[in-house]
């Protein structure tokens, strides 16, 4: 008995069986790709969102650190910590999307806290206000946190307005907030020498 086996028509049926298997990888590739991107996209705008509020934090934390250690302060002093914003905040510029506000807050003779002086830089963001309140005007402190008499209590505010750069227009624009407060170590800082 003699078996004859079609060779090219059997070459033939494994092309086109694999031309359609590439047309199929090549549609179910398309079909992923929207969901790969929308993943990849809104992974690297939650990391920069992440890394924007740690750099905001440490940006709270040195400047109310930084003035916390001064046995008095001038205003040349504020000025020069200001300049210190831009290299903690790296990658990220205040310039318009940000500002620092520095507050003083102090009580004595039995009356609540009080905003002793207030000053707002390293940025010019500017439709940020302290949640202290004004200067001269009462502490509005956080709960929990007490400026007894003859205390001072330097509060470092970090204001940023946030807009995302892949997902504009799914997620608004908004303001971070990150506050840092510290009491002075050598000095009662309650004024701002000229």
């Amino acid at each position: 008995m003699h078996i004859r086996i079609p060779g090219r028509r059997v070459g033939r049926f494994a092309r086109r069986l694999m031309r359609a298997c590439r047309g199929a990888v090549a549609t179910e590739f398309a079909m992923a790709m929207p969901v790969i991107m929308l993943i990849v996209l809104g992974g690297s705008e939650i990391a920069r969102y992440a890394l924007l509020h740690q750099k905001l934090a440490r940006a709270a934390v040195t400047m109310a650190d930084l003035v916390s250690q001064a046995e008095e302060i001038s205003e040349a002093d504020i000025a020069q910590l200001f300049s210190a914003v831009d290299p903690v905040m790296s990658p990220f510029r205040m310039g318009a999307d940000g500002i620092v506000i520095l507050s003083s807050v102090t009580a004595s003779g039995g009356d609540p806290a009080q905003v002793a002086w207030q000053r707002s830089g390293g940025g010019t963001f500017a439709t940020a206000n302290s949640g202290l309140g004004p200067e001269g005007g009462a502490a509005s402190l956080p709960a929990g946190f007490v400026v007894r008499d003859g205390e001072t209590a330097i509060v470092a505010e970090v204001f940023y307005s946030f807009a995302p750069l892949f997902t504009a227009g799914l997620i608004p624009v908004s303001t971070l907030y990150q506050r840092a407060l510290f009491r002075p170590r050598f000095g009662s800082l309650a004024a701002v020498a000229p």
